[in-house]
């Protein structure tokens, strides 16, 4: 909901609070009902691949779904609010008048592509001005014996991968990870990766839509044809150095009355906390001009409160606690509430 000058000056008189978004459905070829099956999540028919809680993205932006900024659009509150919603270390985002992550929820009934994402110099000169993609993904729902593709058997030479792509075996060069629920990887630019069948997966990532597709299991698309591959791009930015990665290990941070903080990941683009709260476990936090902060309820549900308000959060929904100076709590209503937390980086990281 773009627009007018007059309604710009409005909101300008509205104080910015924690937000919560309707999220916006994709129906790639590969999603399934498990977000409706597991999380209750009313959904059209047929597949529903992506629903992604919190973007800015020109594709496919979430607006607010309650509170005086009902109706807007992300992108709209970043136009007028800037550095208040978003913090002063997203300086970089705002510089391309960017919002700085999305956050998404991928539901892998059936493999996704093989595919890799560039780093941002290189989408900066050939995606027309698209950023790279660095993501994070944490594992909601496992099958058993799921996996997921990380990175590349030790040893894989370019050519060896140009031979396994066109000779449909490229199960003999990428790497195979097992994962379970509460698993989290990094996928770094360059990183060969793909979500295989039997998974629901929490994706944080930069604000970026640019992916290389170069291995699609020999499928067609909805339109009856083999879906395009990006070959060539995907071997400018491959990284044959990532070799056979694992899950990330969850440190504990901070263990005290009924609450549990643990380390997920850090990069140069966010860091992602979890945050386990028992009956009795209370979270205070603040924000202070400089992130925003992203909080997800993954198990349980948990309830946000504030001075002028609150938000339920069940499992799996996101709330936006703006950069600008604002104190909240955090309880569980079903403990114990598991909750993803996620912010950015001081610009040295």
């Amino acid at each position: 909901m773009s627009n007018p000058g007059h309604r710009n000056q409005k909101v300008h008189r509205i104080s910015l609070y924690p937000l919560t978004f309707i999220p916006v459905l994709r129906d790639y070829i590969w999603g399934g009902r498990n977000l409706e099956r597991l999380y209750g999540r009313s959904l059209p028919p047929g597949p529903t691949a992506e629903s992604w809680e919190i973007s800015a993205h020109p594709t496919a932006s979430t607006v607010i779904d309650a509170g005086p900024l009902q109706g807007y659009a992300l992108p709209d509150v970043l136009a007028i609010y800037g550095v208040d919603l978003v913090g002063r270390r997203a300086a970089w985002a705002l510089q391309r008048g960017r919002f700085p992550l999305l956050v998404k929820l991928l539901d892998a009934e059936k493999r996704l592509s093989v595919q890799v994402h560039p780093p941002d110099e290189y989408a900066l000169q050939h995606e027309n001005g698209e950023l790279g993609k660095t993501e994070m993904w944490y594992v909601l729902h496992a099958q058993p014996g799921a996996r997921i593709i990380l990175g590349l058997r030790r040893g894989v030479t370019e050519a060896d991968f140009l031979r396994a792509v066109a000779a449909n075996s490229i199960e003999e060069v990428v790497h195979f990870l097992p994962v379970k629920p509460g698993d989290a990887v990094l996928i770094t630019p360059g990183t060969v990766h793909a979500a295989l069948e039997g998974l629901v997966i929490n994706e944080v990532l930069q604000n970026s839509d640019t992916t290389y597709r170069v291995y699609d299991w020999g499928r067609l698309g909805a339109d009856g044809r083999p879906r395009p591959l990006h070959i060539e791009k995907a071997l400018d930015v491959l990284d044959f150095d990532n070799v056979e990665p694992v899950v990330l290990p969850q440190p504990v941070l901070e263990d005290r009355e009924g609450v549990v903080r643990q380390h997920v990941v850090r990069s140069r683009y966010f860091v992602v906390e979890k945050v386990t709260l028992a009956a009795h476990g209370v979270w205070h936090g603040e924000t202070d001009g400089e992130t925003l902060e992203i909080w997800g309820c993954i198990t349980g549900e948990a309830r946000l409160d504030w001075a002028a308000g609150s938000i339920d959060l069940p499992a799996v929904r996101y709330c936006l606690v703006p950069a600008t100076p604002c104190r909240f709590v955090l309880r569980a209503v079903q403990p114990p509430a598991v909750l993803l937390r996620i912010y950015l980086p001081p610009e040295e990281d």
